[in-house]
């Protein structure tokens, strides 16, 4: 029987790993936090705190916060990378593109295979196991790797070498982030001009204005909600790692230049910790006005 060892049971990471159970494997499961590993523990799943259990694992997957966190994983000093022998690691974490070429060089030395497979969707959609994945990487790697994938993602795409999972994955995010930056700006600029914030919700997200963005934010702005969703601090990785790109291949991004402008603002205002519908707050100061539901409405 396959063995798989998974590693990471955050936001995203649990409900992929609840998913890939329902298959068959001999599974392990491994995070930080203790409380994580409770539910698995009583499902009579093998669980530890420490990565070294996906040593002798067919497939390692890791559904990590950030490049840090991988990479020290892999790399670090009590790595996987220097105890395994063969296997494939599968990294769904989203990272930067300059590390996964590196991660996957390094690996391949070892004998280790490897796939970057980011995945797209937020949590309700990684507990439905819908997801859409995107994976480089070879293409024999990839297609052992396929079946499990599909317990996680309704949507599975090899999009070609090594590295390429994370720059379909960054193509989508740059377009996201883009658009709710546009909400920041746009909206409070309709309630400084007298017209009101139900209507104008409702306007965008029925009218050629509407995005997955407005559909998402819109509600909860009107809310006041700002702490579901993706952490601004972690999001901005992403403009971080298009303008490292646009530098390295001489790409112009206007639009996102701007648009990441406002996330530094919201940032140095101290609302990293907010979901990215947070940044509407520092046009909603500058203008004097607030994007909320009326006490009537």
């Amino acid at each position: 029987m396959t063995r798989i060892a998974w590693i990471g049971l955050g936001t995203m990471g649990r409900g992929m790993a609840l998913n890939m159970l329902r298959g068959s494997c001999d599974m392990a499961v491994c995070d930080l936090r203790p409380e994580r590993l409770d539910e698995f523990r009583r499902q009579g799943i093998a669980v530890s705190a420490n990565p070294s259990c996906a040593v002798g694992a067919d497939f390692v997957f890791l559904s990590l916060p950030d490049t840090k966190a991988v990479e020290e994983v892999l790399c670090g000093e009590n790595g996987l990378a220097g105890r395994m022998s063969g296997g494939i690691v599968v990294d769904l974490s989203t990272i930067s593109y300059q590390a996964t070429l590196r991660i996957g060089e390094m690996l391949a030395r070892r004998g280790i295979s490897f796939l970057d497979a980011p995945v797209s969707g937020m949590k309700a959609r990684a507990e439905d196991g819908t997801l859409t994945v995107m994976c480089g990487g070879e293409q024999g790697v990839f297609e052992a790797v396929e079946p499990y994938l599909r317990r996680i993602g309704s949507k599975v795409l090899y999009m070609g070498r090594q590295g390429s999972g994370q720059l379909a994955k960054l193509i989508n995010q740059l377009l996201f982030d883009i658009n709710v930056a546009a909400l920041a700006e746009i909206l409070p600029m309709s309630v400084r001009m007298g017209l009101d914030s139900c209507k104008i919700g409702e306007i965008v997200n029925s009218g050629t204005g509407r995005s997955y963005a407005s559909e998402f934010f819109i509600p909860r702005t009107l809310d006041g909600v700002f702490d579901e969703g993706y952490p601004l601090e972690s999001a901005y990785k992403d403009l971080v790692s298009a303008a490292e790109l646009s530098a390295q291949q001489k790409i112009p991004l206007p639009v996102l230049h701007a648009a990441t402008v406002t996330y530094q603002t919201a940032l140095l205002r101290g609302l990293g910790a907010q979901s990215k519908g947070a940044m509407i707050r520092v046009y909603e100061e500058l203008l004097g006005v607030s994007f909320r539901r009326s006490p009537t409405d």
